[in-house]
């Protein structure tokens, strides 16, 4: 096989080079042949010059053929880099050197290699597997020429008490190395079947090609042997000198990310994070160890270096340092005394420390109907402050990451509040994200703590939930054995208890509180377009979120809250409201009865109450069992907020029927940022009534959800004839259909270890594009109309569902109603799915009668349906119970409408 043989190869490109070794593992002035892959004479050949080098290394089995995608981007991209990419001796096609080479050999052998190359700065290596490790010994013995470091699925550490992966466990072992690394080609046939989605024949034979028989595998079963799996390894000297020095490396830095690997799972990823804190980190949800292959590395990689010295590019900026060694100043959030801006907490503890001191702050309702447990904002105050002395005695403190699997109550209140005044940062990600969803986000996040019930941990033991765990009640010895559990919330008060009784004041105060730029918490999205997302929150950014909900909605100290949804529960006592979680599964909204919320509204004498869509429908379905005293509860309350999905007026009016008092709120946002718009019922019947009557400019076609919040600017990006929003420029004029950009002080910081997401979520300088589809009228008020990965582009329009789905969903017949495309992008056929009441007894085209009023509704939203698919239930998500997934139904819809099985959608 030669190089024009290599799927997207130039053979242009392929060299080889004669080099004087310097290695220890060859006899003085041994000269050693090279293969490299390099674009450089290409690129002079076309009069082009470049910003500077990739220096490209490949770890164990594969060669230099890794990196193609990254040779052809530097050859034609608008900023041309000279890339070389090398195959390390006794690997790819360079020379079989009959030596064994260690760690230190290899980075030897590169030094060797560049200095031959005459390669000068600016240099960014880049690195994989083994190779990471490499690449990152170049680095640091050539700093005067490095300009970056750019790592894929490698690692420097073994992390103290886990053993090496099982995979190279097994390859290690005696009785395998050999047969499995070079005798056979299993270990090449096993590395290249952790490809997602598997490798192409054409590709997978490159990738074999230099190591057809065993003595061209020598090298592969080498590597192998050269892991340092313990301190007694003779490499386990210089690997730790690499990592060591990595915490004194100061140029930008990337990692992209496959984080389904078995080999460098995220502990790896996490360790690597800690030594280069600053660095910009994106996991491809999916992809695993051969990222380069999984997924497209060198437009992220591309991208990354062109902005090499600006903020966007590393989180650091260059300080006037040579071309080759920049001296870099982090930007990050530290302590800032007198800024003004209060911490989250503060009503808490100036409710505490006042006359109402003695009033209940939190509480849950036990299944009869009667309140378990209670807290007094003084007895809260207090209960935190102990419970934050022992967490810091067993090693929490600012910066850790913690996991909180603990349901909405005083035992959650607690914990939370006590990580975030340790300078913590909590991890929330419910079990509404379903066991893989959940199993997902935990593990990407990597806390260094989870804290959970018991049911909690038995998955965090089951599944391999990263973090030391603690439970909340004391365990049996056994059972903590079992899960693994170091101690208890528990012991961890009473220990912070019997602190306190020694030195008050650092109970109440255990350190230095964190500052309002400091990373307090990353939320998770619902999911339900694609893999949950961590969202990334500071101090500063929860407290504004605090101030807005009590600035628009009226939210006072002293308002009494039962939130139906856990992230109301926990900003409760944030906004000195008193609150209570009615007995349900806050995970699956559809528990909540109407027996439950008059129950909660009657223990606190509620005033205010947060439930989802989904929550209200099951809350009107059992009000029938209500006691005339239910009924009193539920009229006292003044306030009623309900978001997660669109909220229809006809719902609304049931509500209040049953709410006579409340003012009906369905405040827009999302998990990056919440709110960003509010109306009341009243205000949605006077837009359906300009809507209605076409007396409004913009008026229709989606689901009006008001105007913006105290702080917030709403703007929207037009829609483009594909259905994208490529533009630059924020219009707020009415009729203008486009992406939805929020900007306003509660927004988040960061998509959490998302780099690709987070860059594209601000590419429009000063606001975050959301996702969303929608429109302004005349009068200001913002229409939504669906999700931009939602848009159908049907030929010569582009249709976006809500309006249509609406429309379909006022049929007496019909409960929700998705409106998906079908087909190529620019041709799709509009196809309706309707979740039919009473539900149809199975899935398929829907019944000719039912069809026709399908599409007679949706002609008059302005849409033509092609085609109308019945369902017994839509696949919403679990969180929220409404958010319906359009793109699955996209699909379920292609296979049926295409003549296959209808099966479940």
């Amino acid at each position: 096989m030669v190089a024009a043989d290599w799927p997207g190869v130039d053979p242009e490109w392929s060299r080889e080079i004669e080099v004087t070794s310097t290695s220890s593992a060859d006899t003085p002035g041994a000269v050693r042949s090279w293969h490299l892959l390099d674009n450089g004479a290409q690129l002079s050949r076309r009069g082009l010059v470049p910003a500077g080098t990739l220096l490209c290394v490949h770890g164990n089995p594969t060669w230099s053929f890794l990196w193609r995608t990254l040779l052809a981007a530097g050859t034609d991209t608008a900023q041309p880099w000279r890339v070389v990419a090398v195959d390390q001796l006794d690997m790819g096609f360079s020379e079989r050197t009959g030596t064994f080479r260690r760690l230190e050999d290899r980075i030897n052998d590169l030094g060797d290699l560049t200095a031959a190359l005459e390669l000068d700065g600016p240099v960014v290596t880049v690195g994989h597997d083994w190779g990471g490790v490499i690449s990152l010994g170049w680095a640091l013995a050539h700093q005067e020429q490095l300009a970056g470091v750019v790592l894929t699925n490698t690692a420097v550490n073994q992390p103290a008490g886990s053993p090496i992966p099982p995979a190279l466990r097994l390859a290690l072992h005696p009785a395998v190395h050999r047969w499995g690394t070079t005798t056979s080609d299993t270990f090449l046939r096993v590395t290249h079947a952790l490809a997602h989605p598997p490798l192409p024949a054409d590709i997978r034979g490159a990738f074999m090609a230099p190591y057809r028989s065993a003595d061209r595998r020598a090298g592969v079963g080498n590597f192998v042997a050269d892991i340092p799996a313990d301190p007694s390894h003779p490499s386990y000297p210089e690997l730790k000198r690499v990592a060591d020095g990595l915490r004194g490396l100061r140029v930008p830095a990337l990692m992209l990310w496959g984080p389904r690997d078995p080999i460098f799972s995220d502990r790896y990823l996490k360790d690597l994070i800690g030594r280069l804190p600053h660095a910009q980190v994106h996991r491809f949800e999916g992809a695993g160890h051969l990222v380069a292959e999984d997924r497209d590395i060198a437009a992220p990689v591309f991208g990354w270096l062109a902005g090499l010295g600006r903020d966007d590019a590393s989180g650091l900026q260059l300080t006037g340092a040579k071309s080759g060694a920049p001296e870099l100043e982090r930007n990050a959030g530290t302590h800032q005394p007198g800024t003004g801006v209060p911490p989250l907490w503060a009503p808490l503890t100036e409710l505490a420390a006042g006359p109402d001191g003695g009033d209940t702050a939190v509480a849950e309702m036990a299944t009869d109907g009667g309140v378990s447990r209670s807290l007094s904002w003084r007895e809260l105050e207090q209960n935190i402050a102990v419970l934050a002395a022992g967490l810091q005695q067993a090693g929490v403190g600012h910066g850790c990451r913690v996991s909180l699997m603990v349901p909405p109550g005083v035992d959650l209140t607690v914990v939370l509040y006590a990580c975030l005044r340790l300078g913590a940062v909590v991890v929330v990600a419910d079990a509404g994200l379903g066991t893989l969803g959940l199993s997902r986000a935990v593990k990407g996040a990597t806390p260094d703590f989870l804290i959970g019930i018991d049911k909690a941990l038995a998955a965090a033991s089951v599944l391999g939930w990263p973090g030391r765990r603690i439970s909340v009640r004391e365990l049996p010895a056994a059972r903590s054995r079992l899960l693994g559990v170091e101690t208890s919330l528990d012991v961890l008060a009473r220990g912070g208890r019997s602190l306190s009784q020694e030195t008050p004041s650092d109970v109440q105060h255990p350190d230095a509180g964190p500052g309002p730029d400091a990373p307090a918490a990353v939320l998770f999205t619902s999911g339900s377009t694609g893999p949950a997302k961590g969202v990334l929150y500071t101090h500063r950014q929860l407290a504004a979120m605090r101030d807005t909900l009590a600035v628009t909605l009226g939210i006072r100290p002293a308002a009494r809250l039962v939130a139906g949804f856990a992230p109301f529960a926990l900003l409760g006592p944030a906004l000195g409201a008193v609150s209570v979680t009615p007995a349900m599964d806050v995970t699956a909204p559809r528990t909540l009865t109407a027996t439950a919320l008059a129950d909660a509204a009657a223990a606190i004498d509620a005033t205010v109450v947060f439930a989802s869509p989904a929550a209200l429908r099951n809350v009107l379905a059992t009000m029938g069992s209500l006691s005339p005293a239910a009924h009193d509860a539920l009229g006292r309350v003044e306030l009623l907020l309900s978001a997660g999905a669109p909220v229809p007026e006809p719902l609304l009016a049931e509500v209040q029927q049953l709410l006579p008092r409340a003012s009906l709120h369905t405040p827009y946002g999302m998990t990056e940022a919440l709110p960003v718009t509010d109306i009341s019922l009243e205000e949605i019947r006077v837009a359906e009534a300009d809507a209605a009557t076409g007396t409004m400019a913009g008026a229709g076609n989606g689901v009006c959800v008001g105007l913006p919040v105290h702080g917030a600017k709403v703007a929207v990006i037009p829609l483009a004839a594909d259905g994208t929003a490529p533009g630059s420029h924020p219009l707020t004029e009415a009729g203008v259909t486009g992406e939805i950009l929020v900007s306003a002080p509660h927004v988040k910081d960061a998509y959490d270890r998302l780099w690709l997401t987070q860059r594209e979520s601000i590419r429009t300088a000063g606001w975050h594009r959301t996702g969303d589809v929608g429109h302004f009228d005349a009068a200001g008020r913002l229409w939504v109309e669906g999700r931009l990965a939602h848009v159908v582009t049907a030929p010569g329009s582009v249709v976006t569902p809500v309006g249509a789905e609406q429309a379909i969903e006022r049929l007496s017949d019909v409960g929700l109603a998705a409106v998906v495309g079908v087909g190529p992008a620019g041709t799709q056929a509009v196809v309706a799915v309707v979740e039919t009441v009473p539900p149809a007894r199975r899935a398929g085209p829907a019944a000719p009668q039912l069809a026709g009023r399908v599409r007679k509704a949706a002609r008059l939203a302005g849409v033509s349906v092609s085609a109308v698919l019945a369902v017994p239930s839509q696949p919403t998500d679990i969180r929220h119970n409404a958010k319906i997934d359009r793109t699955r139904l996209s699909r379920w819809a292609s296979r049926v409408l295409a003549g296959g099985r209808p099966g479940t959608p």
